[in-house]
Order: structure tokens, then sequence, then C-alpha cells
């Protein structure tokens, strides 16, 4: 089977170098395009940034890459239009670059049942508001909240400024007994390279955006991969039992 291309719509500029990063490790091609908005996390702003328009903007940027799978790689710009919504998003995208696709809020639900977990704690970085809504996607999908902590941070650029021992931080501060994993959900921060040391931080899977939106483009084009260093998600046998 000849590598997959998997084509990855990304709000604005953050820490979209963590796709080429995950592109040197795995057998595929990730190219990125980028769509633009108001860099606020706040629910007006998102809302508008994963609208159908934009949205359509971003697949048609990926056309020329020929992709056999496009994700909408924002977390908040998904979950803030509510599960029908995103479904929906989803749907349009799908038809718009004429091939599958879904958002880094599906790749959350479809990484946490590829692993068994039922229970999370979420360390976001957005206003509590906003992470909220996640919490409730979640929720929707069956996957129980344990925990969930808000950092409060307002823009994306801001998130993506954190560095590998504040990210540390937050998962340490935010994790719970009851939790079977950690989520970490928005794709601003830079997360793959510090994925092995949060894992080995809690011992348990940590899935953060950026690792789960890679992970869902693969599975949308029937490609599986075994990359230690991406975390429990990417390992041949995940080290994992839910109970």
């Amino acid at each position: 089977m000849p590598a997959p291309t998997i084509g990855f719509i990304y709000p604005d500029h953050a820490a979209e170098d963590d796709y080429p990063r995950a592109e040197a490790l795995l057998d595929a091609r990730l190219p990125v395009a980028h769509i633009y908005g108001t860099d606020l996390h706040a629910v007006p702003e998102l809302l508008d940034l994963g609208s159908p328009d934009k949205l359509r903007d971003g697949a048609a940027r990926l056309a020329a890459h020929r992709p056999d799978a496009v994700v909408w790689a924002c977390t908040s710009g998904s979950f803030v239009y509510g599960p029908d919504g995103a479904r929906q998003q989803v749907r349009e995208l799908s038809a718009a670059a004429g091939v599958p696709a879904s958002s880094t809020s599906f790749a959350f639900v479809a990484a946490a049942r590829a692993l068994g977990v039922r229970r999370v704690a979420v360390a976001a970085s957005y206003p509590a508001d906003v992470a909220g809504l996640f919490a409730d996607f979640l929720a929707d999908a069956g996957i129980g909240v344990a925990a969930f902590a808000s950092a409060g941070i307002e823009t994306a650029a801001e998130v993506g400024t954190l560095g590998p021992e504040q990210v540390l931080a937050l998962a340490r501060a935010n994790d719970h007994p009851d939790a079977h994993a950690l989520l970490i959900p928005d794709t601003a921060m830079h997360t793959l390279e510090v994925l092995p040391r949060l894992e080995a931080a809690l011992g348990k899977p940590v899935l953060t955006a950026n690792q789960v939106t890679i992970w869902e483009g693969l599975r949308l084009t029937g490609a599986t991969r075994t990359v230690p260093s991406l975390g429990a998600l990417f390992a041949e046998r995940p080290a994992y039992v839910g109970n």
C-alpha cells in the first residue's frame, strides 16, 4: 500500500510544526493548509472559525496535494458546534474535499475508544466556558469526565508559546486518580515532543490534540503505524486495561 497523504486544515499559526515532526516519524505525507479567523477562544469566534466557508477554503488549499483524507485540526472549532453540528461539519468537509474527513473532537473520541478508555481527566488551555463544552462533547459520546480543568488562556498564539515544562506542569496538576487517561485538547499546544515524558509522569495514556488528529487521519485511510515516541495511542499493543 502506498504511503497515504492526509491533509490537515489548521487554524492560524501556533503549533503546526508538530505535523512535520510527525511526518518525519511516519510513512505518510501530512500537508497542512491554514485558514484564518479571530484568534480568541470564545464561542462566537470559534463558530466563525469552523464555518462551512472557511473549511471549504481549507479543502481547496489542500486539493493540490491530492489527499486521501482530510482532518479539521481544531478541537474547539469543532466541539463548539455540539455533537450534531460537529457531525454536519465533517459531512460538509468530506463533500467539499471529496475524501473521508473528520475533526480533532471526533479524533479524541475515536482514540479513547481505541484504547478502551471510559473515564478521562481533561487539562484544557481554554477559558472555563469553552472547556466545559468539550467535557459535554465527550459525555455525549459516552466518555465519562472524572475531572476537567481550565488554564483560562484566551488565544491560540499564547498557547503556542508554552514550553515542555509548562505542558508537563499542566498535565501533572490536572490528572485525576479515577481517570484512565488524560486529555489535552488544544492543537495550538506543542505536545508531540513531550508525549513520552507526559505518559511516564502520569503512568497512563495521554491523548493530545495534534497526536490524535494525526492518528485519526491515518485511521481514515486504513493505515496503521507503530511509533512508541508518539505515545500509547501509537503503540503496537497499547499498555492499557480499562475497568
